[in-house]
């Protein structure tokens, strides 16, 4: 990096970081995601590194729907994030500018439509090679923003999920749903089966054809009885190693969690990893070339005291310093 570039990138450090909670509380002024800057999606390109988007659509919930207001209040709750991650020492926006690109403009009530608008969102910031962090809205939303970063080459996956979301289609033939995602994103090309991982996966299901059309493409599914089995210092370096040293996305369906800690989500499944263990998985994440990553389904009108909302913020933070730490990385090299 020249000096120029480097003293640039200091400047655009500096600007692009959240408002402090020392001069500022954090319950006033209005919520962005952890307090950034909101920034234009068309006037990110060039002046931040990582985006933040909201993207309020839950039109293919098959269940009990509400994750539409999932952004809205994983914002609200990450206003109490701070600036340091006491436990990786990353402090991310040291590391990379950030800031809130706003919502992608959905179509609430048509779900081919929106699947056209989250593409058309993502791919000038893909091009422009910024990294997206996302907060759903239902798991749907995985596809499109996967067809607009892995256009020039398919990507590796780290998916932490209780559903394994590789259905073929669901009620009367529906083929966008958030139970098709990444079986979808597979046939198009834009995700490596083979550098696929999918980890937590439990619960009943209604047909064996959803994870053995995943196995049989070379999809990797950790089931929760083998993450209890093995420990997850072992799972996390499997999955390190089946994803590689490759670009790769990361998806976290807040239903990994178990309903005691996450009740507000649309598809609950008993048996589910703690708060705490899902931190020590994330953070054991370190060092993958993650070109994005999204949060989803959260429920706000589902949720307990707000209690879903927070862990998705808390969340939603460890994956911030997993991007932020690579896209300093990028920088450095």
């Amino acid at each position: 990096m020249t000096a120029n570039a480097d003293d640039a990138r200091r400047e655009r450090l500096a600007r692009f970081r959240p408002a402090s909670g020392m001069e500022t509380p954090r319950f006033s002024g209005l919520a962005s995601f952890m307090r950034l800057p909101v920034l234009a999606p068309e006037a990110a390109p060039g002046a931040v590194e990582i985006g933040l988007i909201g993207i309020p659509f839950d039109g293919t919930t098959t269940n009990r729907p509400g994750a539409r207001l999932g952004p809205r209040a994983v914002r609200e709750a990450s206003t109490g994030t701070r600036a340091l991650n006491h436990a990786t020492g990353i402090a991310p926006y040291a590391l990379a500018a950030c800031a809130d690109l706003g919502d992608v403009p959905v179509n609430p009530v048509d779900a081919a439509e929106t699947d056209r608008r989250i593409e058309a969102f993502y791919r000038p910031l893909a091009e422009a090679g910024l990294v997206p962090l996302s907060v759903g809205g239902d798991h749907f939303v995985s596809f499109p923003i996967l067809r607009a970063l892995g256009a020039g080459r398919p990507l590796g996956l780290i998916h932490i999920d209780a559903h394994s979301d590789t259905d073929d289609s669901q009620y009367g033939g529906s083929r966008l749903t958030h139970g098709t995602p990444f079986r979808r994103a597979v046939e198009a090309g834009v995700l490596d089966p083979r550098r696929c991982v999918q980890i937590g996966i439990r619960g009943s299901m209604d047909a064996a054809d959803e994870r053995d059309w995943a196995k049989d493409r070379g999809i990797r599914i950790v089931e929760m009885e083998e993450v209890c089995a093995r420990g997850l210092p072992e799972v996390a370096a499997e999955a390190r190693a089946v994803v590689g040293d490759a670009p790769a996305y990361l998806s976290f369906d807040i239903d990994a969690l178990d309903p005691a800690f996450a009740p507000g989500t649309g598809t609950p499944e008993i048996g589910g990893f703690t708060t705490r263990e899902a931190l020590h998985l994330l953070r054991a994440l370190r060092g993958l070339d993650l070109v994005g990553a999204d949060l989803v389904e959260v429920a706000p009108p589902l949720d307990a005291g707000g209690v879903t909302a927070l862990a998705g913020a808390g969340l939603l933070f460890e994956i911030l310093c997993l991007l932020a730490e690579r896209v300093a990385a990028r920088a450095a090299a």
